[in-house]
């Protein structure tokens, strides 16, 4: 057994599950034929859900990201690359 603690990070799993939904929904917009990359913009952009398609579900799990959480996370990691 060892006396070693593991550090846990909210933000760190929380950005993991953003980068999941959006996985998802970038799969279901490509499987339906549209520019996944264009649609999620118009949705970041507007917040206009119709902006995603309903497939696999992805309008409801694009709608439980915090979009000025998304945000922010897409800024940090673009910069930091």
């Amino acid at each position: 057994m060892t006396d070693r603690t593991i550090e846990f990070s909210i933000k760190d799993e929380k950005e993991s599950e953003m980068l999941r939904t959006l996985r998802i929904v970038y799969d279901a917009l490509a499987e339906k034929n549209y520019n996944p990359i264009s649609q999620i913009v118009g949705y970041i952009l507007s917040e206009d859900p119709t902006y995603i398609t309903t497939h696999n579900n992805a309008r409801n799990l694009v709608r439980k990201i915090d979009r000025d959480e998304l945000l922010l996370a897409l800024v940090k990691n673009y910069l930091q690359k």
